[in-house]
């Protein structure tokens, strides 16, 4: 169990702590829903939330294999729905630093795909994900 504490600021900001280090991040909601955008959304923090995950995952598994994916990049793009207003797409790129063999390729994407936050999503979110490989 993890807590963090989240303080309502006034304005439409939220300052928000976490239990175990105490690190800090703030929020404000996006200038297209009454915000002045200084800072991440709360459904920006659930698309970062996948790309690290992601990452993190990727990681623990690369460890475990020796595949150095220091510098690995992701972008995340967040799409959102009105309507009910809701996060309706999160689209990732995920550019690999190294070559890899078909198997290794394989499994590196599958412990991404198996991340707990992708897992966690609602189905109705699409989440379309593309790997790009150096040379590819």
């Amino acid at each position: 169990m993890v807590e963090i504490s989240i303080e309502y600021e006034g304005d439409l900001h939220c300052s928000a702590v976490h239990g175990p280090s105490q690190a800090k991040l703030s929020t404000d909601a996006p200038v297209d829903n009454q915000g002045r955008g200084e800072s991440f959304s709360p459904t920006d923090l659930l698309a970062t939330s996948l790309g690290t995950c992601m990452a993190t995952i990727m990681g623990i598994f690369s460890q475990r294999k020796a595949i150095h994916l220091k510098g690995m990049k992701i972008r995340v793009e967040k799409h959102m729905l009105e309507n009910p207003r809701r996060v309706g797409k999160l689209a990732v790129d995920i550019h690999v630093p190294v070559a890899l063999d078909p198997a290794q390729k394989m499994a590196l994407e599958g412990a991404a795909l198996a991340c707990p936050v992708h897992k966690s999503l609602h189905p109705d979110i699409e989440r379309p994900i593309r790997f790009f490989y150096p040379g590819e």
